[in-house]
């Protein structure tokens, strides 16, 4: 039996449909996390498992036990905020005990407990600070030792890395990595970054307009989007509108508009006739000089329209003579300093049958 099962849940406000007939199964000890774009539903349905509000149907069960009707406080859940929500006038030690003083715990129990979860979060000698002695990233490690210190069946995070810096929000996701795994709890996190998800989860929930799109691990979320809102909104993509001309169970033949003839691995249900997209990822294209020999099924001409340059790789924007857009990815590995193609060099564009992936809907 999964830990949590959210089962058809609706959530309405007035004639807005926040949450449309969602059903998710969460696993013990998973790291899943619910991704979209701002307005999805997320925080909504993170919301309703927390018990913050309630949906309009549906079901939310906690070891097999409905929560709907559960007030907060007699959930064996924890929320943790992207404010933190930290008492100033209080020290990081009460601030972690207040959930154990509420539940009514003694003296010896909170302080043995409180020093626990301050060695889980790697802040043992920071009990007798105040929040405004604290940096952003030891703020969000005193949130979750608080968060953790009632040993919650399930904790759930509502974008707690948004506030922090790109450094400081890389390393605290390594660290809700380790502490997911040292402490064995189950985890439901809320973001709206699409490499922050990746990059943390065992699944991944992608929501859109209320509904659930796809459900996978980051990988096939990735590398398998199911439709074209997956596909555009994880990482980064280019998508050109093709027909199928003929399919085979390991081959597609495609015509893409005033580009020609392009070919890609089979699926599943993909028929001759067929319409979709060819989506293929920055890092599937290979970009060279025109005259360099072609090494995949699919090449193209075409000249560079911009590039941007963040260090270890340089993305190029090719316009290919049919006016369409697609971009590639070079890595920055040579010694010495990068060369790049300029804006309006003349290059080819390639990519091998078995990348990419055809999207008929």
């Amino acid at each position: 039996m999964a830990l949590l099962e959210i089962r058809h849940v609706v959530r309405r406000f007035g004639d807005y449909t926040a949450v449309d007939n969602v059903s998710i199964s969460v696993e013990t000890g998973e790291f899943f996390t619910l991704l979209g774009p701002s307005g999805c539903g997320k925080t909504t349905l993170l919301r309703m498992i927390a018990g913050f509000d309630l949906p309009d149907s549906g079901q939310i069960l906690l070891d097999g036990r409905d929560m709907v009707g559960t007030p907060p406080e007699k959930r064996p859940v924890h929320t943790v905020f992207q404010t933190y929500a930290l008492f100033p006038h209080m020290t990081v030690a009460d601030n972690v005990a207040f959930p154990l003083r509420m539940g009514g715990r003694t003296q010896p129990e909170i302080r043995e407990r409180v020093q626990h979860a301050l060695d889980g979060v790697r802040l043992p000698d920071f009990a007798n600070r105040f929040p405004h002695e604290l940096s952003g990233g030891q703020k969000q490690r005193v949130a979750l030792a608080r968060g953790l210190v009632n040993r919650p069946r399930l904790l759930l995070l509502d974008e707690p890395l948004g506030a922090l810096d790109a450094k400081l929000r890389e390393e605290m996701q390594i660290e809700l990595i380790n502490l997911q795994k040292e402490v064995g709890i189950t985890f439901v996190f809320v973001t709206h970054a699409q490499d922050e998800a990746l990059a943390l989860s065992h699944r991944i929930a992608v929501m859109n307009r209320g509904r659930v799109e796809q459900i996978d691990e980051p990988s096939r979320i990735y590398g398998f989007p199911r439709n074209r809102f997956v596909a555009d909104f994880i990482g980064k993509i280019s998508m050109m509108e093709a027909r199928v001309v003929e399919a085979e169970p390991s081959r597609l033949r495609l015509e893409v508009a005033e580009l020609g003839e392009v070919v890609m691995a089979g699926r599943d249900g993909v028929k001759a006739g067929d319409r979709g997209v060819v989506a293929i990822r920055p890092e599937q294209v290979r970009i060279s000089r025109p005259a360099a020999p072609a090494e995949s099924e699919n090449h193209f001409p075409g000249r560079v329209h911009d590039f941007l340059y963040v260090g270890d790789v340089t993305t190029y924007i090719v316009e290919l003579s049919n006016g369409a857009r697609i971009e590639a990815l070079l890595p920055n590995a040579s010694p010495g300093r990068a060369t790049f193609f300029e804006v309006g060099d003349e290059v080819g564009v390639s990519w091998r049958h078995d990348t990419g992936i055809f999207l008929d809907d």
